[in-house]
């Protein structure tokens, strides 16, 4: 790459078309900060998709729309899982990977349909440092007339990633056929006698008593 074969990539250019913090964003995600590695414009496009989902997060139908409502636990469960995983990225400069985290939970996010305040305030907080213009844009729509650099960094919490369920597989002369999920309070015996009684163990049975569980 060099001005004589005119192949150099200017980044005011990327900055024009696709704005400052997928430039940012991009330059974080090629790899770990510490180590060189080749200049590849290849996965732009991916990083700004990625911003544009998660502005999508805020707004529905096109206007901005945030809920407050209150969060379901598998909502607060990506949320802290992300906050989690961000927390020993910075601690490890491993920016990259929070990159990763980010993009894993707007996807999951959108899968969930969620629009709550409670979750999507934090996640901006979090986002902040990476992309910060866009970070700052979404906090002034959220109602504060202070900067995003002033706001107390998410803490996390690990009650939220407490599982209270257990997914099971269920097989007959060691072939799977199905999972079940049953609560993880419940004993041995509970769990046995819930596998029994599930429709899809008596068609398996069909009408016989295991000889051994």
């Amino acid at each position: 790459m060099s001005k004589s074969m005119y192949n150099v990539v200017y980044p005011d250019d990327i900055c024009w078309f696709y704005g400052a913090d997928t430039l940012s964003i991009l330059v974080l995600f090629l790899g770990p900060i510490e180590q060189a590695k080749p200049w590849n414009t290849s996965g732009i496009t991916g990083v700004h998709g990625f911003l544009k989902r998660l502005w999508k997060l805020f707004h529905q139908s096109g206007s901005f729309s945030v809920s407050e409502e209150a969060a379901t636990a598998e909502e607060l469960k990506v949320l802290h899982k992300t906050i989690k995983k961000v927390d020993e990225d910075i601690a490890n400069f491993s920016f990259n990977t929070s990159v990763s985290s980010f993009m894993i939970a707007v996807n999951e996010l959108t899968a969930l349909q969620c629009s709550k305040r409670s979750i999507l305030e934090p996640l901006v907080v979090l986002i902040s440092p990476y992309a910060p213009h866009i970070a700052e844009e979404l906090w002034n729509k959220l109602g504060h007339s202070e900067s995003i650099a002033t706001a107390d960094f998410p803490v996390f919490e690990p009650v939220y990633l407490v599982e209270s369920t257990k997914t099971y597989p269920i097989s007959f002369n060691g072939k799977m056929r199905f999972t079940k999920e049953v609560s993880l309070d419940l004993d041995k015996a509970a769990i046995e006698k819930a596998v029994l009684e599930d429709e899809r163990t008596q068609h398996h049975l069909g009408g016989r008593s295991p000889k051994k569980v």
